[in-house]
């Protein structure tokens, strides 16, 4: 009996989707990784010691920053599972579920941080760039939500890639404060201004950059002959 082979072209893209597939699992894994471990060190401390040594010198505040952080911890969790394929395809009641919590986060993230941005005692340029990472959360939450209102898939993919990035400033805060480059600058007041910008334009940019690729790359495979 004659061996049965794969023919090259279609092993060559099996192989593709497999790398392609282990790539954005390994993706996956560590985005949310990254996003527990942030939790469990910057998170939980507020909850476990609810004093003032801890907060301060947000004690005064603390409504708001407890707040924004519940917000922002329950969107960080929640809005990995609106990529997973898988379980979108096979359980959409907990792909809308886990959207509609992302969105309550967002929601509650965005109040705190407008609440903090203006009482904050850090200065007005520390306070703009809070309120900008609020309009940026809310917008493209509010994007995502009107698109896959309108029954635009795709967009609303997109939209909700963007909201997952602005929401992923509060670890992109922390590892560059703590750990990169702009942790050394001085005065230590221009590493709170600096980051409150850089935190979510930066990863924000670069997020357009690549979605706009892949628009590129399949409007030039859809024409191509």
């Amino acid at each position: 009996m004659a061996h049965v082979t794969t023919p090259a072209p279609v092993g060559a893209l099996i192989e593709s989707s497999k790398a392609t597939l282990i790539a954005k699992s390994l993706a996956w894994v560590g985005i949310v990784g990254l996003a527990v471990g942030f939790i469990l060190k910057y998170v939980f401390h507020y909850y476990l010691h609810y004093d003032q040594a801890s907060f301060n010198p947000y004690w005064p505040r603390r409504g708001g920053l407890l707040l924004h952080i519940s917000g922002g911890m329950l969107a960080l969790v929640t809005g990995p599972w609106q990529f997973w394929t898988g379980l979108r395809m096979k359980h959409m009641q907990v792909h809308r579920w886990t959207g509609r919590l992302f969105l309550l986060g967002a929601a509650m993230g965005v109040v705190g941080a407008a609440y903090l941005a203006f009482t904050t005692t850090f200065g007005w340029a520390f306070a703009t760039g809070l309120i900008g990472l609020a309009c940026a959360w809310a917008g493209t939450c509010a994007m995502a939500y009107y698109a896959i209102r309108r029954g635009l898939v795709q967009m609303h993919k997109e939209w909700m890639i963007r909201a997952y990035v602005v929401t992923y400033a509060f670890v992109t805060f922390r590892v560059f404060s703590d750990y990169g480059a702009i942790s050394r600058l001085q005065p230590a007041i221009d590493v709170n201004v600096t980051l409150s910008w850089v935190c979510w334009v930066v990863p924000l940019c670069i997020t357009e950059l690549v979605l706009q690729l892949r628009q590129m790359w399949r409007s030039v495979a859809t024409e191509a002959p």
